[in-house]
């Protein structure tokens, strides 16, 4: 997404704000490496769509927006507890960050990763 930014617009009283969606895929990517447990970008990310960054797809509509992510989760780790904890603090920066209201956080688990990579993460 180097180049091609896409901006998502927030309308304020002084004029508005545009908040480039590389800019929100980086909030929930180091909101999602916060939490124990997830090992590293799942391997199909790339194939999510024009709005994929390093494992995340935003879906914008207006004010709101669903975030998609794929990852592994860090063998020995319960993936339902990962999962819920990665949608709770995703949600809660991206919307503290950015003014948008986080409609759903879908969390795409693709794999078990055996290695400590919580070191190794982008």
């Amino acid at each position: 997404m180097g180049e091609n930014r896409e901006y998502l617009a927030h309308a304020e009283d002084n004029g508005t704000i545009n908040i480039s969606e590389e800019v929100v895929a980086a909030i929930a990517l180091d909101a999602m490496k916060e939490i124990d447990g997830v090992g590293s970008m799942s391997q199909g990310e790339q194939l999510t769509g024009k709005k994929a960054a390093r494992g995340v797809h935003l879906d914008v509509q207006g004010d709101s927006m669903a975030i998609d992510l794929y990852l592994m989760v860090r063998y020995g780790y319960a993936i339902p507890e990962v999962a819920r904890k990665v949608q709770e603090s995703v949600a809660a920066a991206v919307s503290g960050m950015t003014g948008f209201a986080v409609s759903a956080v879908n969390v795409h688990v693709g794999g078990i990763s055996f290695n400590d990579e919580k070191e190794k993460r982008n």
